[in-house]
């Protein structure tokens, strides 16, 4: 049976609640009651609120749904209920933990429910702010004041406002994404990379910016932010036009995106092709 809005009410709820109160445990510990140290060889970080906030998130979401699958950012491995797997949660306890520990205060609470790899289900907290975004799919997408509409406007003759993001696993040498990065900066008005992907996609679901690309996206946040901006009515595509799917499953090849409103979108895809190595190399 094909799942409808109304279905997901209950889960929305849980994940605006759980949302809020590790945004209220973050904000109570941000600039300086925290530690931090590194994660992995690239230069990531995490924080003790990271691990603290996810913990408070999980116990929420295990408590109202004993029997989902939960994913979270920094547990790594999914913790089962004794259902089928097809229910999983996916938590991003603090998007922007660079951020944080420079002391920048951009970072917020992501929580997704996906059925069968596809989202349902998408919830971002700003503590900086006390604002939340929820979108249940075919519902649309709701903000502090509302429901939001889509808004045409028309770009500046200087470029569109884009944010960008790129996967923990892509290189800093790798050349399909600095050639379309390059490309990007030179074509647009101004590039955000934010080290918060989750604040660019409710930036674009709100009408903030024009666009959003990202290149081999990480899987945890993706399909939250994703739903956000869809049922904002913003477009999401391959770098090719074709149709993207804001899966958390499969290989991080398949998580290269173009998103925008449709009538900007035409203009981006035209700017991505622009990028030699990417005609080749990137799917």
């Amino acid at each position: 049976m094909t799942p409808t809005p109304d279905d997901f009410r209950f889960e929305c709820r849980t994940a605006v609640a759980a949302a809020e109160a590790a945004g209220a445990l973050l904000r109570s510990r941000f600039p300086d009651g925290f530690t931090a140290r590194p994660k992995g060889p690239l230069g990531d970080v995490v924080t003790d609120l990271d691990l603290l906030a996810e913990r408070l998130v999980v116990d929420r979401i295990r408590a109202d749904h004993p029997h989902d699958r939960i994913l979270a950012e920094e547990t790594g491995e999914p913790a089962a209920g004794d259902g089928d797997g097809a229910r999983t949660w996916l938590v991003d306890p603090l998007d922007g933990s660079n951020n944080v520990v420079i002391g920048l205060p951009v970072y917020v609470v992501g929580i997704a429910l996906c059925i069968d790899g596809a989202p349902v289900v998408g919830v971002v907290h700003d503590p900086v702010t006390g604002r939340t975004w929820s979108a249940r799919r075919g519902a649309g997408t709701y903000g502090p004041t509302g429901r939001l509409t889509p808004c045409a406007r028309p770009l500046p003759s200087s470029g569109p406002l884009l944010a960008w993001t790129q996967g923990h696993a892509v290189g800093r040498d790798d050349p399909a994404a600095r050639a379309l990065r390059h490309t990007l900066e030179l074509r647009s008005r101004r590039l955000l990379q934010l080290w918060a992907p989750l604040v660019a996609w409710t930036m674009l679901a709100r009408g903030d910016i024009d666009g959003f690309v990202g290149y081999r996206a990480e899987a945890i946040d993706l399909p939250a932010g994703a739903l956000l901006a869809r049922e904002a009515g913003v477009t999401l595509c391959r770098p090719d036009g074709s149709d993207f799917t804001p899966t958390h499953t499969g290989p991080d090849t398949d998580r290269t995106f173009v998103a925008a409103r449709p009538e900007t979108l035409p203009t981006l895809l035209d700017l991505v092709a622009c990028a030699p190595p990417l005609l080749g190399g990137v799917p």
